[in-house]
């Protein structure tokens, strides 16, 4: 999750401008749009929203008629509104079919800029029920002021605040793990074992990727790799990657991970081609999952290895085979058909569906209720967007895996054997020895869990 964030947050701290993209889409059993409204079924979950006479609520941002959810984004820098396009999709089927328990859903954006995110934190303080579907890259600047004001976040994405108390992610925070255990193991030890005798590392000269890239080469050590390359480079931009293609070259690098932005990765690799050289496999990160770096790397795809681990969400080219994520392309087709599917979509669209789930499981709707309701799920799938996850605790290790390979035509599967339908599940999860920030939790701000009603 984190680190499709990264190309984010390393542009935004250089001050350059960011790509343009646009959004998601999804899935259900094999009725239509419009009837899977009616139903106001979602895949596997049933009664998602309805109609119903609430009680009256004392909690902030909910009145007799809507819950106020704030959505944060940094859709003003990017001009990527997926989350934004993912709230308009999902409140505008759940309130077609009746709301939660008859309130309608009002979806805030907060548009955090990149380096706003404080300011747009005080602000959904003083308004929002909770956050929902929504992700900002540097996150981190707005869990003090979230904490204080008790605001409880099921967010889409999260870069430095995953793990922080009263927030609930759909992929489960980890903590203490590594989200890339499996996966790397993999890489390293099934699909190219000849690689870990070098594996190299480079990324975007970033703070915000400090600790990611040091977890990363951790996880690749003990996975067997021996890390023999290791750079940084600007974030501003590189106008010549000869010199990093040449020292990846040098070294004799067989497997690289590269954390940035894929527009990057797509000139180094096309770099790479030009003197002759590839690696076995690249981990371009699911940052790069989609197909503007298929259009980017061009005919390097044809030389150059690539891989991305969708951290357990069902792929969207397999939609057709997939009920849970066919349903979000045909809501998408009928409430927002010019917005584009994504994977930071899928994982909002599953956001929305934990909060709706549990604030309509409340017979009176109040953040406690709607938070410890989440946790009440162990085996959360998003009505099948997902593998099933175990959110009743952030410290739960991270369970499935299943990584996508790029290639001329696109991304398809990558032979990893998966024993649990889509996904890769039976794997050992590697818990970090190293010391990294850890998540800050109500204590830190004088604040428990008695605090919130």
């Amino acid at each position: 999750m984190r680190r499709l964030l990264i190309a984010v947050a390393v542009l935004a701290l250089a001050g350059c401008s960011a790509r343009s993209t646009t959004s998601p889409s999804g899935d259900k059993p094999s009725a239509s749009a419009s009837d899977s409204a009616a139903a106001a079924d979602f895949g596997t979950l049933k009664n998602v929203c309805h109609s119903g006479t609430a009680k009256a609520s004392t909690s902030q941002g909910v009145t007799n008629s809507e819950i106020k959810i704030g959505v944060f984004s940094d859709v003003g820098f990017t001009k990527n509104p997926e989350f934004v396009d993912a709230a308009k999709v999902f409140t505008s089927w759940c309130n077609d079919a009746g709301g939660i328990n008859g309130r309608k859903l009002v979806a805030v954006t907060h548009d955090s800029k990149l380096v706003e995110v404080r300011q747009r934190m005080i602000e959904a303080c003083r308004s929002d029920f909770a956050l929902a579907g929504g992700g900002a890259a540097l996150d981190g600047m707005g869990v003090k002021d979230r904490l204080n004001c008790l605001l409880p976040d099921f967010p889409a994405q999260t870069s430095q605040a995953i793990g922080s108390d009263l927030q609930v992610t759909v992929q489960g925070a980890a903590t203490g793990y590594s989200p890339y255990g499996g996966y790397f193991s993999w890489l390293l030890k099934e699909a190219y074992p000849a690689s870990a005798s070098s594996v190299g590392v480079i990324a975007g000269d970033s703070p915000v990727v400090k600790d990611i890239t040091a977890q990363d080469k951790e996880t690749l050590t003990a996975a067997g790799g021996k890390i023999t390359y290791s750079d940084l480079y600007p974030a501003q931009g590189v106008s010549d990657w000869t010199p990093y293609a040449q020292a990846i070259k040098n070294k004799k690098v067989k497997g690289l991970v590269f954390l940035g932005d894929f527009a990057s990765l797509a000139k180094l690799e096309q770099v790479l081609t030009n003197i002759g050289y590839a690696p076995d496999w690249i981990d371009a990160n699911s940052n790069a999952y989609g197909p503007a770096f298929i259009q980017l790397a061009g005919t390097a795809l044809a030389k150059q290895a690539n891989f991305a681990d969708l951290g357990g969400f069902s792929p969207l080219e397999d939609a057709s085979a997939n009920p849970a994520t066919k349903m979000v392309e045909d809501l998408y087709k009928k409430y927002a058909p010019d917005a584009q599917v994504t994977l930071p979509a899928l994982k909002a669209f599953s956001s929305w569906l934990l909060f709706a789930t549990a604030a309509g499981d409340c017979a009176e709707l109040t953040r406690k209720c709607v938070y410890d309701n989440a946790l009440k799920q162990t085996a959360w799938t998003g009505g099948g967007l997902q593998a099933p996850m175990d959110l009743s605790s952030p410290t739960v290790p991270p369970k499935c895996f299943d990584p996508v390979k790029a290639t001329a035509k696109g991304w398809v599967a990558a032979d990893f054997k998966p024993d649990t339908g889509a996904y890769r599940c039976n794997v050992t999860p590697y818990k970090f020895k190293g010391a990294y920030t850890k998540p800050m939790t109500l204590a830190d701000v004088g604040k428990s869990l008695a605090d919130l009603k």
